[in-house]
C-alpha cells in the first residue's frame, strides 16, 4: 500500500459517511450508528495528521476552527464567548434568515447564488442543494417539468423512491443515464439563474 495522501483517502471518506447514512436510515441499532460515527471521525484524523505532517494545520486547529465558526454563525444560540444566548429566535426561518445573513457577511463577493455547491455532489443531491439555494435567494425553485402530475400524487418517500427507480429503468432503456441528465438539467436551471444571465439572479429582486 503506498504513502496516504489527502487524494488516495477521499473515496474512503465517501463511503464511509455513505455508511453512516445507510445505518441511520436502516434504523440499525446505537452501537452500529457509533462504530459509523467513528469511522468518519478516523478519516478526519488521518485528514488532520497528513497536514499536520506538512506543517500545515493539526486536528485541534480543525475543532478550534470549526468552533469558532459555530459561534460566528449562530449568534442566536450562542454569545461571543462561546455560552448560550437568554433567548432564541421564534422560529426556524428566523434562524436561516439570520445564517444567510452572516455568510454573506462572510463572502460579500459571493454574487452567484449556487457558489460553493460542490460539482461532484450525486445528481439528485445537488439538485436539493440548488433548489434550496434557489429559494432562499427568491429564486423559483419549483422548476416546472412534465412530471408534475405524478409528484402530485404521491404521497409517500416510498412512492417517491418507486418513481425514481422507474425513471431510471426506462432512461436506460432508451440508452440514457438518468444521472447524467439530471446534472445536466441542474447546470441549466444554475446557467439560466447566475448573474448577468438575461433571466438570471439579480441581488434585489
Amino acid at each position: 500500500m503506498g504513502a496516504l495522501t489527502h487524494e488516495s483517502l477521499v473515496e474512503y471518506l465517501l463511503e464511509e459517511a455513505f455508511e453512516v447514512a445507510e445505518t441511520i436510515e436502516t434504523g440499525a441499532d446505537e452501537a452500529e450508528l457509533r462504530g459509523e460515527l467513528g469511522d468518519v471521525l478516523l478519516q478526519v484524523v488521518l485528514h488532520a495528521r497528513l497536514a499536520e505532517e506538512r506543517g500545515s494545520f493539526d486536528f485541534d486547529d480543525v475543532v478550534r476552527g470549526l468552533t469558532a465558526k459555530m459561534i460566528r454563525r449562530n449568534p442566536h444560540v450562542f454569545r461571543p464567548d462561546g455560552s448560550l444566548q437568554d433567548a432564541f429566535p421564534a422560529s426556524v426561518a428566523d434562524i436561516v434568515r439570520k445564517w444567510d445573513s452572516i455568510k454573506r457577511t462572510e463572502k460579500p463577493e459571493r454574487g452567484d447564488p449556487f457558489e460553493g455547491i460542490p460539482q461532484d455532489l450525486p445528481a439528485l443531491a445537488r439538485a436539493r442543494k440548488t433548489l434550496d439555494r434557489a429559494g432562499r435567494a427568491g429564486l423559483p425553485d419549483q422548476p416546472a417539468g412534465p412530471g408534475s402530475e405524478l409528484i402530485d400524487a404521491i404521497d409517500s418517500e416510498q412512492q417517491l423512491g418507486e418513481l425514481l427507480l422507474a425513471v431510471v429503468a426506462a432512461a436506460g432503456s432508451k440508452g440514457f443515464d438518468a444521472e447524467r441528465a439530471l446534472r445536466g438539467a441542474v447546470r441549466r436551471y444554475q446557467d439560466s439563474h447566475r448573474p448577468g444571465h438575461p433571466d438570471g439572479f439579480r441581488t434585489g429582486s
